[in-house]
């Protein structure tokens, strides 16, 4: 008698297998690999937002950084729209901050109203500052490459308690540090950066699911 025949074999992969591979999952929820931090306690944008509207606490946040030249970024910005803000514009707490010197609005404008052309642009948030102040808040990612003219190629990814979070054995730097992500290279922002957003959010999810467990179990001994 064969034991792996055809049917059987079909069998197990519609079946068993998604079951075996459910509860791998739903048993090492608090098991899987978070995200790294890369930089603890960064400056929150708000100290730097003249409207003070702006904040990086309590949201999961990228942020570019557009300098004195908007353009010149302009295409690595439409890439991050593309690949990452719309993939992610329905998710809570998500929002891109994009920080420009004050003197740029006008060609700001004209971006926001390029990207905005085919986007909802809800949870695109746009800050403008002074040249020291920018300098100030993107020196505190300790990051490995300085700002030029106030600009990077770089998105930032920030979590909900403010830290840089990133890439600590990353196969294409010297060191394996990733501070940021390319906004030039489509396959950055796919295979890097939408990976690592969807890990800092399974990683809130996996938190929320055990806090409430949690509050079950307590509730059940009598605790609560």
């Amino acid at each position: 008698m064969k034991l792996f025949t055809k049917k059987r074999v079909v069998l197990f992969l519609l079946f068993i297998f998604p079951l075996i591979c459910f509860l791998i999952l739903s048993t090492g929820e608090n098991n899987f690999k978070k995200l790294p931090i890369v930089t603890e306690n960064i400056i929150d944008i708000s100290e730097i937002d003249a409207t003070n509207r702006a904040k990086l606490k309590d949201h999961v946040s990228i942020v570019c950084f557009l300098g004195e030249n908007v353009n010149k970024n302009k295409s690595g910005l439409l890439n991050l729209n593309e690949k990452i803000y719309k993939k992610f514009l329905d998710y809570k707490k998500f929002q891109i901050l994009a920080v420009y010197p004050s003197g740029a609005e006008q060609e700001v404008k004209n971006l926001k109203e390029e990207l905005g052309a085919f986007t909802d642009m809800q949870k695109w948030v746009f800050v403008a500052s002074s040249s020291e102040e920018i300098e100030s808040f993107y020196n505190a990612f300790s990051a490995n490459e300085p700002l030029v003219n106030l600009s990077s190629t770089k998105a930032f990814l920030i979590d909900k308690a403010v830290n840089l979070r990133g890439r600590i054995n990353d196969e294409d730097t010297e060191d394996g540090k990733m501070y940021g992500y390319n906004m030039n290279s489509v396959s950055v922002l796919k295979s890097k950066l939408k990976d690592d957003v969807n890990v800092l959010f399974y990683e809130y999810y996996a938190a929320f699911k055990t806090r409430n467990k949690n509050k079950a179990d307590r509730k059940e001994v009598g605790y609560e």
